[in-house]
């Protein structure tokens, strides 16, 4: 009797627990007495349920490749020149680099030397030239392949980073292909907004202002060498219209976003947003240098090709912060600070597909699939009661608590429950009864041979739980293989038909047992209703 009364304490205890896990879920906000030691985690819910957006997006990672050629023609150019060899400044053409080698004498050198310093370049004539010889640069296919793998790789994790930073619960965001990824964010309020977080670049330079030439005159008469037009792109505020300034600045970029630890948004004297940076220890020193260098000279932050603002640099600024201002509201100053905390994209990211779910398809998708499990539930208890008396209430009983463990399994581990995943619980009801049916069979089968309804019980149990076990951990293997390699919808059902199992086995095996145990154990019972 004690081992029936510890067996019974610790159904109380799991329902309890299931209940505690349950209750969040329950609430469309949770109260605020709700103590701090209690969890917290709601069901979240799935695209298909509760609305949101897809992407199916592209990473340019030719671009990427393109960029790193840019960035390797004036490396290349510095360290020929140091070892005596006399080189143009290598141009970029899709994704070769040309230049001419005014001594073509100095070919073999310059291999060597390139083979050398630049091991995943080749170099090849391309024919003669009126002042030497033309070269070009090329990437090994390799190399190139390696770029943009690195390139649809980083782009996966900085839009994971903006999407996590944007506030989105249980987003779904994993590869397709080689440069492809597909995104879900269950959800979303503003589809067009968290767009332009995803697919913004961020690549922040901060570039000297060139004021020897008036910008007006530079775009008539073209910009001197070494500088190149930028412009700023306001939104005025009394007509609403786009207003372009344009500004003169160096080509040489002082410092880039790469250093930038920490983006926030702040505001000025007159309660204007602003974007402040806090740089990292290597930014902050440059920061410095650059700054002290430059006093009563205009330096640009320049984002993604537009000027946010050139002020005057008044003194060298120590402690490595600075700030972004412009025609900010609090909310565009929140997501520049999320893409620049999140780092920037390494290459171009285009929109191939766009869906939105409406909340109202979702709730439509909540309301039928509701319907389903009641629908299914009631035939189920019915046939139950009908076909196995008082044994079926209890099998309708262990079916409830069934649910109960599910729904609390999935508020508990924070997973997501989906239109498939309803599915799996649909199907959970249809294995839990089987189970009991299982049992209940066994039992009357002891009972046709005489014995006792406690032996009948006894035996019943015990011949059955083997088979129910066979067939239970078979689909829960399944279940585990479909989670592993399946995708977003085949997980979800993966994840509710998981938790159903083991439900099922605690409630086949353990609770309805120990029920008839309590029966049996008061009363001496001569007929068994089942």
């Amino acid at each position: 009797m004690k081992n029936l009364w510890f067996r019974t304490a610790a159904i109380a205890a799991v329902l309890l627990l299931a209940l505690i896990y349950l209750l969040p879920s329950l609430f469309s906000e949770i109260p605020a007495k709700w103590p701090k030691f209690l969890p917290k985690e709601k069901i979240h819910l799935g695209l298909d349920l509760q609305g949101g957006m897809y992407l199916d997006l592209e990473v340019k990672t030719e671009v990427a490749v393109e960029n790193l050629l840019d960035r390797m023609a004036d490396e290349i150019k510095k360290e020929v020149r140091k070892e005596g060899v006399r080189l143009s400044k290598p141009v970029r053409k899709g994704q070769q680099l040309f230049c001419v080698l005014f001594e073509p004498r100095d070919l073999d050198k310059l291999r060597d030397f390139m083979g050398k310093r630049f091991p995943s370049i080749t170099t090849e004539s391309a024919g003669s030239a009126a002042q030497g010889l033309n070269l070009k640069f090329s990437l090994l296919p390799r190399e190139v392949r390696r770029v943009q793998k690195l390139a649809a790789a980083q782009a996966l994790e900085t839009i994971r980073n903006r999407v996590d930073q944007f506030g989105v619960s249980e987003p779904d965001i994993r590869p397709q292909g080689d440069r492809r990824m597909l995104i879900q964010l269950p959800g979303i309020k503003d589809p067009e907004r968290a767009l332009k977080v995803i697919k913004k670049s961020a690549v922040l330079e901060f570039r000297l202002v060139d004021e020897r030439m008036a910008p007006d005159v530079a775009l008539k008469e073209g910009a001197p060498p070494g500088t190149k037009i930028f412009w700023q792109r306001i939104v005025d505020k009394a007509t609403g219209q786009q207003v372009e300034r344009p500004f003169l600045l160096e080509d040489r970029v002082l410092l880039t976003g790469q250093y930038i630890s920490d983006a926030y948004v702040g505001y000025d004297n007159f309660n204007r947003a602003l974007v402040g940076l806090n740089f990292d220890r290597r930014g902050a020193r440059t920061f410095e240098r650059l700054t002290g260098e430059n006093v009563n000279r205009k330096m640009a932050i320049v984002l993604d090709g537009n000027v946010y603002s050139a002020p005057v640099i008044n003194e060298k600024i120590a402690g490595g912060s600075a700030q972004i201002t412009g025609s900010f509201t609090t909310e565009t100053a929140r997501d520049l600070a999320i893409v620049l905390r999140a780092g920037s994209l390494p290459a171009p990211v285009v929109k191939l597909e766009e869906r939105t779910v409406g909340p109202s398809l979702g709730k439509d998708s909540i309301d039928k699939g509701v319907k389903s499990i009641m629908v299914s539930g009631v035939l189920v208890v019915i046939f139950m009661v009908v076909y196995y008396g008082f044994s079926g209430l209890l099998a309708d009983m262990a079916l409830i608590i069934n649910l109960i463990l599910v729904l609390a399994g999935l508020a508990g581990l924070g997973a997501t429950l989906t239109l498939p995943g309803i599915a799996g619980i649909i199907l959970t009801i249809g294995m839990a009864v089987d189970a009991n049916v299982l049992i209940f069979e066994r039992i009357r089968e002891e009972l046709r041979f005489g014995k006792t309804p406690k032996a009948a019980v006894d035996a019943g149990y015990a011949r059955a739980t083997l088979t129910i076990l066979d067939a239970n951990i078979t689909t829960f293997i399944a279940a585990l293989v479909l989670f592993q390699f399946g995708t977003g919808p085949v997980r979800g059902f993966a994840v509710t038909l998981s938790l159903g199992i083991v439900a099922s086995l605690f409630t086949a095996i353990i609770v309805t047992r120990v029920v008839f145990d309590f029966i049996l154990a008061k009363r001496r019972i001569k007929k068994l209703s089942i």
